[in-house]
């Protein structure tokens, strides 16, 4: 089967490649000030804090760079809705991870965010494409 010419890759899952990139820049600072913190907390608290800062972060990338939807205060409030969930299901894999499996606690959180890519590509879609948000600058695929 031929390879697809790249425009047509990018028409096709443009939004999909500018998820992964936003989010692998979000991943690489995050993890980068979960180390830097971690040299004075807990891992878990800076887990925590390196988390809430990349929900920050990644409303703001995903808004305007990914889904191209307008930042506004009712989407930047419910947003973190979709983090809640994920740190509920992270934090717990992360302690899976580092205290049962002995996975160190450098290259946990790694794992965790590549098991947790669908389900925020879903979640974070469904939030900033929904209403009268996401008329204005949404392109009409993805």
């Amino acid at each position: 089967m031929p390879a697809l010419p790249r425009q047509q890759v990018i028409a096709a899952y443009g939004r999909q490649l500018r998820f992964l990139a936003a989010g692998g820049f979000n991943t690489v600072a995050g993890y980068g000030l979960y180390l830097l913190l971690q040299l004075v907390l807990p891992y878990q608290a800076a887990y925590f804090v390196a988390f809430v800062a990349g929900v920050v972060g990644a409303y703001c990338l995903n808004t305007l760079f990914v889904f191209r939807t307008r930042l506004s205060w009712r989407t930047f409030l419910a947003y973190p809705s979709i983090y809640v969930a994920q740190y509920l299901i992270s934090a717990p894999l992360l302690a899976l991870l580092v205290e049962w499996l002995q996975v160190r606690s450098t290259i946990a959180p790694l794992i965790v965010s590549v098991v947790m890519i669908p389900v925020s590509y879903l979640l974070n879609k469904l939030m900033l494409t929904r209403g009268a948000n996401a008329a204005a600058l949404q392109e009409p695929r993805g």
